[in-house]
């Protein structure tokens, strides 16, 4: 139906998440006839983006430094480590404004079935960075609590496990992001599974 150029741009957006085939038709057939300057600006920083983003060889999180800005803020609290399952973890909780300490992204998480292991989510880099301790090179740099904020997903609950009982054997104190029923939400429209782990993670008013 259309070219072989135009179907494989077609094919290309389709990669994106959420985008189907129909979406991807509209999105193409857009760039091309209404707004050229957009698509070769889209062009070029995608693959900008592409050549020059790696990960951040602290945290794993996306960007073109060796070490990301967020590690590098000596303002922000290096002795909490936040463990995130993606990039889009980070961003979230830095919209939110009120956490300061630094970040590990495990872009993933532990998924036998799958074949996925400890070392394809970094955690053999995340047990390096657990055990590294105070010196005159890293003053205040060792790690005192670890805040584990993995998705509420069974996989991401294993994850949790499996990181929280390796962080307790180097005596560092694990928390878990607490997950139940949301600010506005009502009652009778959360699912069974949100309202048991509310119940379960309760505190004392």
């Amino acid at each position: 139906m259309f070219s072989p150029l135009i179907e494989d741009l077609i094919r290309a957006l389709r990669c994106l998440p959420g985008v189907g085939p129909k979406s991807a038709q509209r999105m193409a057939m857009y760039l091309l006839e209404k707004d050229r300057d957009a698509a070769g600006l889209l062009a070029s920083s995608l693959q900008q983006a592409v050549e020059k983003v790696g990960r951040c060889s602290r945290c794993r999180t996306l960007t073109e430094q060796e070490i990301c800005a967020l590690c590098n803020n000596t303002r922000r609290d290096h002795s909490l480590l936040c463990v995130v399952e993606t990039p889009a973890d980070v961003l979230a909780i830095e919209q939110a404004g009120n956490y300061h300490g630094l970040y590990f992204v495990l872009h993933g998480h532990l998924s036998p079935i799958d074949g996925v292991g400890p070392a394809d989510i970094g955690l053999d880099v995340l047990g390096e960075r657990l055990g590294e301790r105070q010196d005159s090179e890293q003053a205040g740099s060792a790690i005192n609590e670890l805040i584990i904020a993995t998705n509420p997903t069974v996989e991401g609950e294993a994850t949790a496990q499996f990181i929280a009982e390796r962080a307790r054997a180097k005596g560092i104190a694990v928390s878990r992001i607490a997950h139940g029923v949301p600010i506005g939400g009502e009652l009778e429209y959360i699912d069974g599974g949100t309202l048991a782990h509310a119940f379960n993670s309760r505190t004392v008013l």
